[in-house]
């Protein structure tokens, strides 16, 4: 008997190398931005930002800071990579690729937290981990990055025959516990949250967005993050 997977949802974590220099850049940065608060921040958020989460602006990706864009350079070459793997693409096709971006950042404090939603507008989300904070030892799941598993009608009936599913056949979601460096890839029609942070410091994350287009049809990310 041979058992295989269908319909399956692909992810990537992935890190980069020596970020410790540029996550520590990238931190002095967004804090004093946030300090600045109205010029950087999200002007028309389309859900509830509560008392302990910032949501900057959605043009991070175009700031000039060079920890900014060797951020933005390193989420792009992952993203194209991806998406030649698992399309099939080779390079010369993916150099006919470009991409629109909306990339922003979160700095979440004590009790801030982001409710369930996905991105419609895109094909592709990633979420880049600049500083976890420091969770409170007795809350497990502070600060985790939840995504909800896709195959709604799957606990339709639960009973023991499949209440114990493991690995890809779960009908649970699933937790992703982000360190500093580390950078997730997923399909943007993803259900996902952050359960409420409970620590001290900030934890402080990049999100962004991304659709393709031919290349030529307008400015955007291209081909050179094959390099």
């Amino acid at each position: 008997m041979s058992v295989f997977a269908l319909f399956s949802t692909p992810f990537v974590r992935t890190e980069l190398p020596n970020a410790s220099a540029m996550n520590t850049e990238l931190r002095a940065l967004f804090l004093q931005r946030e300090r600045e608060g109205a010029r950087w921040r999200n002007p028309d958020p389309s859900m509830n930002i509560n008392k302990g989460l910032f949501e900057s602006n959605f043009d991070l990706f175009s700031w000039p800071e060079p920890c900014v864009q060797k951020l933005h350079e390193f989420c792009m070459r992952k993203l194209f990579a991806l998406i030649g793997e698992l399309n099939g693409y080779t390079n010369e096709e993916l150099y006919k690729l470009e991409s629109q971006t909306h990339a922003w950042f979160h700095v979440t404090r004590r009790n801030g937290r982001f409710t369930a939603h996905n991105h419609p507008m895109a094909s592709w989300s990633g979420v880049y981990c600049v500083d976890p904070g420091q969770h409170d030892a007795d809350v497990p799941d502070s600060g985790a990055l939840h995504f909800q598993n896709p195959h709604q009608q799957s606990a339709m009936f639960r009973d023991p025959a499949n209440r114990q599913l493991k690995d890809a056949f779960t009908t649970s979601g699933r937790n992703i516990h982000l360190k500093a460096g580390e950078l997730v890839l997923f399909p943007s029609w993803m259900f996902h949250e952050v359960f409420p942070y409970q620590g001290e410091g900030e934890r402080i994350t990049v999100a962004f967005n991304c659709w393709f287009r031919p290349l030529g049809s307008g400015s955007a990310d291209q081909g050179p993050y094959l390099r």
